[in-house]
């Protein structure tokens, strides 16, 4: 199906909201070069600096439109819908006041949440790693389902994508997202023979110059490959994907791996766990496939040219295979 946004895009792709990572330079500079940039709002610590988060990015989209006579691309606000956060509501209150495109849910799919971002127009857009999340998501009545399988960064999943995409097609016909380690624009045309509308796409875009991601974190996703990436709870007590370097770095032992810490996206996260998600730094097995930092405007187009290639060669693979 074509993507529910009435502004075309480049390439069937949204830049991952990311925590630390995602801010308004890299929104911006996405959604400029014509992809869905996103960002947390949780990485704005108040719902005041986060409104002038949104202030920013909806100015400087405005005036960049206004100047070149094109369309920006439409940005997303990932809000964690779990019962540690305090800020859900607020948060939520303001994307509805400004009327963000796209809402990105995590860790709770809520039929009223989706129901305020889509009587102003919005998008809701919801991530899952397991088939019963993705059932009780379709229930709300979200517009589009994030399907993030093994190898992704964050907070990532099991399931291969193949079967995955396939199970949710089959009884979801709305906007379908892969994400896990997708990582150029051969992958993305990748997603889509797979059955995907949209790619999802993170880890790339911390090595790009308009992210927060420290030089040191850029420089480990180079000198990373699959094996360096570690699937643990024992950060957040959620599962995720983490740099092994990044993890034994901070006293983070193989033996510590298994353990689960208890979940909290509040006020009770205490100093020294916030301070730890700066030194443990979150990666998807697309890592591999990553060898520089570069602005976004060049990636995209890297991207681009390597989408069209992949296209275009499948294209003339199908010669072979007519009967």
């Amino acid at each position: 199906m074509p993507t529910p946004f009435d502004t075309p895009l480049k390439l069937p792709l949204v830049a991952a909201p990311m925590f630390l990572i995602s801010g308004p330079e890299l929104v911006i500079e996405c959604c400029k070069n014509g992809i869905v940039g996103t960002f947390p709002a949780l990485n704005q610590r108040t719902s005041q600096g986060f409104e002038e988060w949104l202030i920013q990015i909806k100015s400087e989209l405005r005036t960049f439109e206004e100047t070149t006579g094109k369309q920006a691309a439409p940005f997303g606000v990932n809000l964690i819908v779990h019962g540690t956060n305090p800020r859900v509501q607020a948060d939520l209150a303001l994307c509805v006041k400004h009327e963000v495109p796209l809402i990105i849910t995590s860790l709770g799919a809520v039929p009223e949440l989706v129901g305020a971002v889509q009587r102003y127009g919005g998008k809701v857009f919801h991530d899952v790693i397991k088939i019963r999340h993705a059932q009780k998501a379709v229930e709300a009545g979200v517009d589009g389902l994030i399907c993030v399988s093994a190898g992704a960064g964050g907070h990532a999943g099991t399931l291969n994508p193949i079967p995955f995409i396939q199970e949710v097609r089959s009884f979801f016909d709305g906007t379908i997202l892969l994400s896990g380690c997708l990582s150029n624009g051969q992958d993305i045309a990748t997603a889509l023979q797979m059955g995907a509308d949209l790619a999802y796409m993170g880890t790339r875009f911390i090595n790009t110059t308009e992210s927060n991601a420290m030089a040191d974190y850029r420089q480990m996703i180079i000198d990373s490959g699959t094996t360096d990436v570690v699937y643990t709870a024992a950060i957040s007590g959620v599962h995720g994907s983490f740099l092994r370097q990044s993890l034994e770095n901070n006293g983070i032992t193989e033996e510590m791996w298994g353990k689960t810490k208890r979940i909290d996206f509040g006020e009770e996260l205490d100093a020294s766990e916030a301070k730890a998600w700066q030194t443990v730094w979150s990666a998807g097995q697309g890592v591999a496939t990553i060898a520089d930092v570069a602005p976004v405007a060049d990636l995209i187009a890297t991207m681009h040219a390597e989408f069209v290639a992949a296209i275009e060669a499948q294209t003339a693979r199908l010669e072979h295979y007519r009967e």
